[in-house]
């Protein structure tokens, strides 16, 4: 699949403020810094689609883009804020799950994971509580550019290793490096083999 047209749609805190239109959603998030902003604007070939930020907690709102007129992809803030005040990390993980618990329209939630270290317990925590509530999920690496190849194999290996120490199976899995475009086309073609069985 290509992305030929794609444009920000609205801004939301609550699944009653999603934009009007209805159409498939497939939802990316992730620990802050992990990339999500460079791949989203690597995936629509636009650069200024998700601003990107040096600070992290930058996305602090659902943020819906409607791509090729039939589908969202919506860029969630990011969870394990260590550096924020209690009272903003509950808000925003309020707004993370009531998106993820009540947006009728997700398809599919791609959990960015920077390849260059373990998985981190907040991590694995994160995608328990959504193996706990049923929500399909894939795993991105991120930043796969940043490693050489052995060593990348060998954290790759490792984190799925600690995966499945808790799955049966492995959930999807993709490489990404937003810098050389890695996992551009494996990642919109698996979207597209999905948008097209529903």
């Amino acid at each position: 699949m290509k992305i030929t047209k794609a444009e920000f749609a609205g801004s939301s805190t609550r699944v009653a403020q999603k934009p009007a239109r209805k159409a498939p959603e497939f939802a990316f998030i992730g620990r802050s810094n992990v990339g999500k902003s460079s791949l989203i604007n690597m995936l629509t070939a636009n650069s200024k689609l998700a601003k990107t930020s040096q600070t992290p907690g930058k996305t602090q709102l659902v943020n819906h883009f409607l791509i090729n007129d039939s589908w969202y992809l919506v860029d969630l803030p990011g969870y394990g804020y260590a550096k924020l005040p209690d009272k903003e990390r509950a808000k925003l993980r309020h707004i993370i799950w009531d998106y993820i618990n009540h947006s009728e329209e997700l398809v599919m939630l791609m959990v960015l994971i920077d390849s260059r270290h373990p998985m981190q317990d907040v991590d694995l925590r994160f995608i328990s509580e959504l193996g706990e509530k049923g929500i399909p999920f894939g795993i991105i690496f991120t930043k796969a550019d940043k490693m050489g190849t052995e060593a990348l194999q060998l954290q790759l290996n490792e984190n799925k290793g600690r995966l499945l120490e808790d799955w049966e199976e492995l959930p999807p899995c993709f490489v990404s490096s937003s810098v050389k475009g890695q996992g551009k086309e494996e990642i919109l073609n698996y979207i597209g083999s999905i948008l097209q069985t529903l």
